[in-house]
């Protein structure tokens, strides 16, 4: 099941991701090739955020339904959504062919995009920690993590195998091509996720008569403080993920003078080092605590980030791919390992997807949407990456600050400690202090 969820979210993120990387070597010539070299890269990632506005209602959707209908039936329908947005991206003509028709389809496409990922990560996050033995929670739930820096290696590679090619062919029909393998990709994830069984305590609930009406509605009834707590927990990890796959590759090419292809190999190197990690990290968590493992994480990320962009400023591209994986594989590594089954455990599971979906796209809009287009504007504006890093401690202090104040202890209560899912709804804790008590870590 592990397994599983982690196929089916690289998939997913690989057709998300291959946005970012085109909007930093791509869009701005093709579709805003009236701009300026600095407006056609903000327009470019303008789009890029575009899409994280429609995760919110994705996320309340799929996470509605998730609650209501099961898990599985949104993962598949999120997989066929993202599936049919990118492969049509693949064959949307440029603005030289049609105008400014080109980039206003492509901003509707990355809103269906962002839609369909909205309801993704919530899913296929509690089929993993839902169906984790107790004492594995922390490793099961790091399988859909993998799935995020997995799906931008992959999308790297791809870009990086047709960045081979001259420019001229490169812009013209070479882009193109990672957009349309994905619809293989789509397959091979749907095959995978029909064959699921659906989560035990999505069984639990139904058996037990406790599926909520209104989902969302009780979700921040009971859960108000919880989601926005996860939000701002999340803010660094979703801002630094999207700073080194999308913002980096820009930053790397035009300021540092890399090629395209050493900046996408450092992308590359840092996601593989990420997959490998994050499963360690989760492990980790089942004795040490999943509080513990994420703060490690967020304080890592503001101490790395200084001496980071101070190796990529040297133009060298070996420390530019060693910044990265100090970054984005190592630095970052001990959060996202634990994300999963740290945000599953504060909510009860009648309302589990509804929650973990919302405070998790909250944190998407706030903080990694537009985090490329601040860090273009920081830099246009000062003409330095300390205003760069700057902003990026800033939101490494705001994670450090939910962290602490999420429920649950710091340690681990040996195997007596369980998530909420244990019990599934019946006779789950209602409220913050009972919750603590119960669990007595995270």
């Amino acid at each position: 099941m592990a397994m599983a969820s982690f196929i089916g979210t690289t998939v997913e993120y690989y057709d998300f991701f291959i946005y970012g990387t085109a909007a930093a070597l791509v869009f701005p010539k093709l579709f805003f090739p009236d701009a300026s070299p600095l407006m056609g890269v903000l327009l470019s990632f303008a789009t890029f955020g575009v899409g994280f506005l429609a995760r919110p209602l994705g996320g309340v959707v799929f996470g509605h339904y998730g609650d209501r209908l099961g898990r599985k039936k949104m993962l598949v329908l999120s997989l066929v959504g993202m599936g049919a947005a990118t492969f049509l991206m693949g064959l949307l003509p440029g603005y030289a062919s049609i105008g400014i028709a080109a980039p206003i389809l492509l901003t509707l496409l990355r809103l269906l995009q962002g839609f369909a990922v909205g309801g993704e990560w919530g899913g296929a996050t509690l089929m993993a920690v839902e169906h984790a033995p107790k004492s594995k929670k922390g490793f099961f739930g790091s399988f859909s993590q993998m799935g995020a820096p997995a799906g931008v290696s992959l999308a790297t590679l791809a870009f990086f195998a047709v960045s081979q090619l001259p420019d001229d062919q490169f812009l013209s029909w070479g882009w193109r091509i990672p957009f349309l393998v994905s619809s293989v990709l789509i397959v091979v994830g749907l095959v995978i996720r029909l064959s699921l069984e659906e989560s035990p305590d999505f069984e639990k609930v139904v058996d037990t008569n406790a599926v909520t009406r209104m989902p969302i509605v009780e979700a921040f009834r009971k859960h108000r403080k919880e989601i926005l707590l996860i939000a701002g927990t999340y803010l660094s990890q979703g801002v630094f993920a999207y700073i080194c796959m999308a913002y980096l590759v820009s930053y790397g090419t035009n300021v540092s003078e890399i090629t395209r292809t050493q900046a996408l190999a450092g992308v590359f190197v840092a996601g593989i080092v990420a997959v490998v990690l994050y499963p360690v990290f989760g492990s980790m968590s089942d004795t040490f605590g999943r509080k513990t493992m994420y703060l490690i994480g967020a304080v890592a990320m503001g101490v790395v980030i200084g001496p980071a962009f101070m190796l990529i400023n040297t133009g060298n591209p070996w420390l530019f791919m060693t910044a990265l994986v100090l970054v984005f594989g190592i630095a970052m590594a001990p959060a996202a390992g634990v994300t999963g089954s740290l945000f599953s455990m504060v909510f009860d599971a009648d309302v589990r997807y509804s929650g973990v979906s919302i405070g998790y796209t909250i944190s998407q809009v706030v903080g990694s949407a537009f985090a490329p287009t601040i860090a273009t504007a920081l830099y246009a504006a000062t003409g330095s990456s300390v205003s760069i890093v700057i902003y990026l401690i800033v939101v490494s202090v705001i994670s450090i600050v939910s962290v602490i104040l999420l429920p649950g202890g710091w340690g681990r209560s040996g195997a007596a400690m369980q998530l909420v899912a244990d019990s599934g709804h019946s006779g789950a804790p209602t409220t913050v202090a009972d919750r603590s008590k119960e669990l007595g870590s995270v």
